[in-house]
């Protein structure tokens, strides 16, 4: 294994839309739970059991057997004081950072220009989706950005640059509405086409890529599959994101939410089972986060937007197991309805900034955190 593939990778997966913490990690021996959930509540016989008190839904079966084998940290309540239920800005707060103020960089771009200073390499930072998020967001960083790595390579030269034109213009309308127009917006714009750059380099890993694991139709797994092909194809990247939406269940969420998990939990295993599978996969942590959380109390049909939610790290060198404490669902240690947060959401990421990428936290955070001990040395 090359140089390339042996320095520290994360994958990062962006659930879009709040997961529903209650329902992915169960609190069954609690009464409170049955109460607030008369409708979408997951019986006690069909909790995956961690322990007495909590287990996984009953989709996530092969996120289990990863638990099972120590690869896999959950990480409880994980928030910030003072979360307002707002998508855009809770996603910003994750992508920044930053919960005070409305940053134009991102956590994972600052993260980045450390790896790679001089912007040596175009593909030290992927994206696989449209857009670009804003975690990736960083001055003087290029980030290559592709929706799909197999039609892509096959794109003549004026079909990638329709392709360029398509995903530049979904980057700009991403962010239009929340910043205006000015200074702040063309500086995005200008960081969205400096993301397209390293795409058509890429664009060769599908040739070097062979695997016996057969991925799921989802989309979810469509793009882990293509993180696989990128890791493998040995060119330097160091950072791979994607994200799978519609976790915004507010209505019909016994249906949709097990759905989600489903796909959610199978693509990962796949992911793990083909770098495995290559002897790829010591040097890589996946994290796994959503927005928010959703609220204690069902509506009927489904939950709406709440506070305090559930990460997970996923990976060989993950010291698996539970970190912080899952937050209250007594209806008095409840924040407006709303479980509370028990460990900050930067906490988790100096402990991956630090810990797992060898990198300074300082800059990054504007602060110093507590780090859980989610690696192994």
């Amino acid at each position: 294994m090359n140089k390339a593939n042996t320095e520290p990778v994360l994958v990062v997966v962006q659930l879009s839309g709040g997961n529903d913490y209650m329902n992915t990690v169960i609190p069954f021996s609690n009464p409170s739970y049955y109460d607030n959930r008369p409708l979408l509540k997951i019986e006690e016989e069909n909790v995956l059991r961690i322990n007495n008190q909590i287990g996984f839904h009953p989709t996530m079966a092969p996120l289990h057997d990863i638990y099972n084998n120590g690869e896999m940290a959950v990480i409880h309540g994980v928030g910030w004081q003072g979360s307002n239920r707002s998508h855009f800005r809770a996603m910003d707060i994750w992508h920044t950072a930053d919960p005070d103020t409305f940053a134009t960089q991102g956590w994972l771009g600052k993260a980045t220009s450390q790896i790679d200073p001089n912007g040596d390499n175009p593909v030290t930072a992927v994206n696989i989706g449209y857009g670009l998020p804003r975690a990736l967001v960083a001055e003087g960083v290029s980030v290559a950005a592709v929706s799909d790595i197999n039609s892509y390579g096959l794109l003549s030269s004026i079909a990638q640059q329709d392709a360029r034109t398509q995903m530049l213009g979904r980057f700009a309308k991403m962010y239009a509405p929340a910043n205006g127009r000015g200074p702040i917006i063309d500086y995005i714009a200008k960081t969205g086409m400096d993301s397209l750059n390293g795409a058509d380099l890429i664009g060769i890993a599908p040739e070097l890529y062979t695997s016996e694991v057969e991925y799921g139709p989802s989309t979810i797994a469509h793009r882990l599959r293509d993180i696989a092909m990128i890791h493998l194809a040995g060119i330097g990247a160091r950072v791979l994101y994607t994200e799978y939406g519609g976790f915004d269940t507010h209505a019909a969420q016994a249906t949709n939410h097990p759905r989600l998990w489903g796909n959610v939990a199978s693509a990962i295993s796949e992911f793990w089972s083909d770098l495995k599978s290559h002897n790829a996969a010591d040097n890589v942590v996946m994290l796994v986060f959503s927005e928010f959380g959703r609220r204690v109390r069902e509506n009927g049909g489904g939950t709406d937007h709440g506070a305090a939610g559930v990460a997970f790290m996923i990976g060989p060198k993950v010291q698996g197991g539970l970190y912080g404490e899952y937050p209250s669902i007594e209806a008095d240690h409840l924040i407006e309805g709303d479980l509370a947060t028990t460990m900050d959401f930067r906490d988790l990421y100096s402990s991956i900034i630090v810990d797992w990428m060898g990198l300074d936290d300082r800059e990054i955070l504007k602060g110093q955190f507590e780090k859980p001990a989610l690696f192994a040395n």
